[in-house]
């Protein structure tokens, strides 16, 4: 078994279609599978905006633990935001199993949520995709989607033309049409899949004017950050409806709190799973704060990934 993963080996063991699909059983399981504990995650502030995340989960047969730091200060420099690792222990032995790289993890499982939700919830998931945010997330977005929902057309908004640059030629890479979307509005008209996944300090999405809109917002994931307009996020609940990743959402959806919106009444995309909705046909506002599950559901995979290629190796 090895014992730590890099990034490259990391993001092999977690292909896009099966990491949303063991999401979706993860979710799908918990009300039966008492043994998955996930508790809540320990946020400890540090200088300059930083954070130190701390987020264990147990499925029964194996714990583990993600510490990841955010720095926000990071994206003005060439050193990552997100930094850190899993540890995966087997439970009845206590020894440990695996080392994942944590921000490739993270940056896999946000898009596989994402790629989940679209797959069920979004009016229409043929696309064009418009991305707002060039970074990771925005790389790990245009991936997921190209790859489980056969996007073909994307458009890319960022700040920094050298991220949108850096996007839209990995799109051509994909063999995926892209645009620079230098309208928001127009481009927002444009396409029925949005995903948001920018640093949040500011609100980069105003309006979302289609009927089939399906409007991911991955970026804030504290009461205080924020990326979509408030009456944007208004406007999508009473033309349509918001879901959100999950409970924790009530403390930490920033978009959502500070349009004054309800977070405890809203469903989760476990209700939805379970419920199995129909797909919607008015505009859909998927709020992913993040959540220890996803990495359980993410770490779960890995070892059974690495386990069948220690199998299959001469």
């Amino acid at each position: 078994m090895p014992g730590a993963l890099d990034a490259q080996a990391t993001a092999a063991v977690l292909p896009w279609n099966a990491l949303a699909d063991e999401i979706a059983a993860l979710l799908l399981s918990q009300p039966d599978a008492h043994a998955i504990n996930v508790p809540a995650r320990i946020v400890m502030p540090l200088a300059r905006g930083g954070s130190l995340f701390c987020m264990p989960a147990t499925d029964g047969q194996l714990a583990m633990t993600k510490l990841i730091s955010f720095t926000p200060g990071n994206a003005q420099t060439t050193r990552p935001t997100i930094q850190g690792d899993i540890v995966v222990f087997d439970v009845a032995t206590g020894q440990r199993q695996l080392i994942l790289d944590g921000p490739t993890v993270t940056a896999r499982r946000t898009a596989a949520v994402s790629l989940l939700a679209a797959r069920r919830l979004a009016p229409n998931p043929q696309g064009p995709l418009l991305i707002v945010g060039a970074g990771v997330q925005g790389s790990a977005h245009l991936q997921a989607f190209a790859s489980g929902l056969g996007t073909r057309e994307v458009w890319i908004a960022s700040r920094s033309a050298g991220s949108a640059q850096r996007l839209m030629e990995q799109a051509r890479q994909l063999d995926i049409e892209v645009h620079s979307a230098t309208d928001l509005a127009a481009a927002a008209a444009r396409c029925p899949l949005i995903v948001t996944c920018t640093p949040a300090q500011a609100v980069a999405l105003h309006e979302a004017p289609r009927d089939d809109a399906f409007v991911c917002a991955v970026g804030a994931f504290t009461p205080k950050m924020v990326e979509l307009a408030p009456e944007l996020c208004r406007d999508l609940q009473d033309r349509g409806c918001i879901v959100v990743d999950t409970r924790d959402a009530v403390h930490e959806a920033g978009d959502l709190l500070q349009a004054g919106i309800d977070v405890a009444a809203l469903p989760t995309l476990a209700d939805a799973l379970a419920k199995n909705w129909p797909r919607p046909q008015a505009p859909v506002l998927f709020k992913s704060c993040g959540w220890g599950g996803w990495d359980l559901a993410a770490t779960r995979l890995a070892l059974r990934m690495t386990r069948q290629q220690a199998a299959e190796s001469p």
